[in-house]
C-alpha cells in the first residue's frame, strides 16, 4: 500500500476573533492580500476569510462577531498549534521588528537558528507567529530542504550540535557540482 504523497500545504485555517480584528491583523499588520470571504459552510454563525501568505496558497480565518481579541498566550496543550512561521526576505526581516512596534505589536528576537533567523510575536488571540528568513540560497535546481538535508548529514557525521554556516557551505558546494564532475 502506497503512503499518501503530500504536494505541499494546501491551506491552514485558524479560529479568529471578529472580522475587523482578523482583517486588520492578517491584512494590514502581516500585509497578506485579502482574497475573498464567504460564510463558513460548516457553521452558519461564522464567516470565512481567505488570505494569500505570499506563495499563492491560503491562510483562512474563521471569524465570529461575538469573539474578541484576548491577547495573552494561546494554549500549548498536546495537539494544539505551537506556532506558524512565514518566510520573509532578508530586507523585510531587517525592518519587521520596527514595523511591528509601530503597529503596537511586541516582537522578540531576532533569534539565530543556525540556518535561518527568526522573529516572534503573537496574533490578537495569542497564537505565536514567527517571521523567518533563510541565511542561505540553494544552488540552481535545488531547494532549501535539499540543502538542509545534506547539511544535516554533514553535521551528524561530525557530531556537531546544530546546522551552522560551514555545514550549509559544504552542502551547497556538493549540490552545485555538475553530474560530470569528478
Amino acid at each position: 500500500m502506497q503512503p499518501i504523497q503530500s504536494q505541499g500545504v494546501h491551506h491552514i485555517t485558524l479560529t479568529g476573533a471578529d472580522r475587523a480584528t482578523s482583517m486588520q491583523f492578517w491584512g494590514e499588520v502581516l500585509g497578506m492580500p485579502f482574497v475573498f470571504e464567504q460564510p463558513n459552510l460548516d457553521n452558519p454563525g461564522e464567516n470565512h476569510l481567505y488570505f494569500d501568505p505570499g506563495d499563492g496558497r491560503l491562510i483562512t480565518i474563521f471569524t465570529d462577531e461575538s469573539r474578541k481579541p484576548m491577547g495573552g498566550k494561546a494554549a500549548q496543550d498536546p495537539g494544539n498549534v505551537h506556532h506558524i512561521a512565514f518566510h520573509v526576505s532578508r530586507s523585510h526581516f531587517a525592518l519587521a521588528k520596527d514595523n511591528l512596534k509601530a503597529r503596537g505589536v511586541t516582537a522578540y528576537g531576532p533569534k539565530d537558528r543556525g540556518f535561518m533567523d527568526s522573529l516572534y510575536f503573537r496574533d490578537p488571540l495569542g497564537l505565536l507567529i514567527e517571521l523567518a528568513t533563510w541565511r542561505f540560497e540553494p544552488p540552481a535546481g535545488h531547494t532549501h530542504a535539499e540543502v538542509l538535508a545534506r547539511a544535516h548529514t554533514i553535521r551528524s557525521e561530525r557530531g556537531d550540535h546544530h546546522i551552522a554556516d560551514e555545514h550549509l557551505a559544504e552542502a551547497i558546494t556538493a549540490l552545485s557540482k555538475p553530474a560530470y564532475a569528478p
